[in-house]
C-alpha cells in the first residue's frame, strides 16, 4: 500500500462534515486538497439531487472558480436556490455578499432579509451578523428587540465569539430604549 501507482480514493463529504467545513470556511480549500476529484459528485448532488449543502458548495466553487471555470451568475443562483430551501449557510453567505458588495451591489437591507430567517432558526453566525446590521442602522427598528433577544440568549462556541456578541449587543442597545433592552434580555420574549 502507498506505493507508486496506487490510486487514492476520495469519499464525497457527509452533511455533518460539509457543514463543519462551511462553518470553519474551509470548504473550498478541502475541494482543492482533494485534488478536485469530487467535482462531478458535488455537481450531481447540487444539480440533480438538489441538496442545499451541495448547492451551496457547487455555487461557491462556481463563484470562485475552484476546480471549474468561474461562473458567478450560476453560482449565485445556486446559493439563492439553497437559501430558498432553508439552508442557513446559503442565507448567511448571501447576506455576507450583500453586506460587502462582493459579486453583487452592496445592499445591507437585503443582507438583513437573507440573514433574518437563519437567525430566527438559531444560527449563531446569522445572529451575530443580524445584530451587527441592526447596530449599523439597517433593517427595521421594530426588529431590533427580537435580534437583541436572540443573540443575548444564544450559546457561544468560544470566548472570541462571546466577546464579539457582547460588543455587538452594546452597539445595538445604544439604539434602543433601556426598558426594551431589559425586556429583550429575558429568557422568554413576550410581545403584546
Amino acid at each position: 500500500m502507498g506505493g507508486e501507482g496506487d490510486i487514492e480514493a476520495y469519499d464525497i463529504y457527509g452533511d455533518e462534515v460539509l457543514t463543519e467545513l462551511i462553518r470553519r470556511d474551509r470548504y473550498l480549500q478541502r475541494v482543492e486538497d482533494d485534488e478536485c476529484q469530487l467535482v462531478q459528485d458535488i455537481e450531481a448532488k447540487a444539480e440533480v439531487l438538489r441538496q442545499p449543502l451541495y448547492q451551496f458548495l457547487w455555487g461557491e466553487m462556481l463563484n470562485h472558480g475552484v476546480c471549474v471555470p468561474k461562473h458567478s451568475a450560476r453560482g449565485m443562483a445556486l446559493l439563492q436556490t439553497a437559501a430558498e430551501q432553508g439552508s442557513a449557510e446559503a442565507m448567511v453567505k448571501l447576506a455576507e455578499y450583500y453586506y460587502s458588495g462582493k459579486l453583487v451591489i452592496t445592499d445591507k437591507n437585503r443582507a438583513v432579509q437573507y440573514v433574518l430567517p437563519a437567525a430566527a432558526n438559531g444560527d449563531i453566525r446569522a445572529r451575530l451578523m443580524l445584530v451587527r446590521l441592526f447596530g449599523e442602522g439597517y433593517g427595521s427598528p421594530r426588529d431590533y428587540e427580537l435580534g437583541y433577544h436572540w443573540l443575548y440568549n444564544s450559546y457561544f462556541d468560544d470566548s472570541a465569539q462571546h466577546k464579539q456578541a457582547m460588543s455587538l449587543l452594546k452597539m445595538l442597545a445604544a439604539k434602543m430604549p433601556e426598558s426594551i433592552v431589559k425586556r429583550a434580555q429575558q429568557p422568554q420574549l413576550y410581545t403584546q
